[in-house]
């Protein structure tokens, strides 16, 4: 692949609200394709679409803790899937997630965790972004990296990441999770981390039409990386 301009490369991130529903998506979509330097999108978990509306995160821990109690939980993951189901519609994309919904279920089933529980809205919103935009997906479990303490492990991830940045032209990541070394202990190696988007280059955050992103050349945990692992991998190929 050519990178002709890649050093104006930027990652967005786009918060629940953001991307609550099918209407949402759309918005984000135009904000994305309006700047060919948009390369990479970081995206979570569904949010509130009203007031009194439940986020899909929450959604899904209600579901795993049902689940722990050896209670169904086929009726609250029912409500989960016809989130999710409903902006494919909506967005009059051919794409269906019965596979994932069947492994997460299974994953529950088995008392994976509730990081992991938590993280699959991120990813499952992540695979719909993707499909809409026509960004490759990549998920963070095989490429964000934390020690056994939880800490971030920036040497490793950027090992990973790296070469996975600089093949893709464009890709949606999900945000707030990566993986551990110990998958036993920790979800199947899953964990939540909280990411700040630091480095913000001002005037770049757009709040117009209820959307909100922001632009980072730099920042915590992920989105550094994301940006600056991009760079390093293309110097390195040059």
């Amino acid at each position: 692949a050519e990178w002709s301009s890649y050093m104006d490369t930027k990652v967005v991130k786009f918060g629940g609200s953001s991307l609550a529903d099918a209407g949402q998506f759309k918005k984000v979509a135009d904000i994305v394709l309006a700047d060919p330097a948009r390369r990479f999108v970081v995206a979570s978990a569904p949010g509130k679409r009203f007031s009194g509306d439940i986020k899909v995160t929450d959604m899904l821990y209600g579901c795993y803790d049902l689940a722990v109690k050896g209670e169904s939980f086929d009726k609250e993951f029912a409500a989960i899937e016809e989130r999710f189901d409903g902006i494919i519609s909506e967005l009059g994309i051919d794409l269906s997630l019965e596979t994932e919904f069947a492994n997460i279920k299974n994953a529950f089933a088995h008392r994976a965790g509730r990081d992991y529980a938590a993280s699959r809205g991120e990813y499952l919103n992540s695979i719909v972004l993707a499909k809409y935009l026509g960004y490759d997906f990549v998920d963070p479990a095989g490429y964000i990296r934390f020690d056994e303490k939880g800490s971030f492990d920036l040497e490793t991830t950027r090992s990973l990441l790296a070469p996975k940045l600089a093949s893709l032209e464009h890709a949606v990541i999900p945000g707030f999770y990566g993986s551990m070394p110990n998958a036993t202990r920790h979800a199947h190696g899953l964990a939540v981390v909280e990411v700040e988007v630091g480095g913000v280059d001002s005037g770049v955050v757009d709040q117009r039409d209820g959307i909100g992103h922001q632009t980072a050349h730099g920042g915590a945990n992920m989105v550094i990386n994301l940006h600056d692992l991009y760079h390093t991998a293309n110097e390195q190929r040059g």
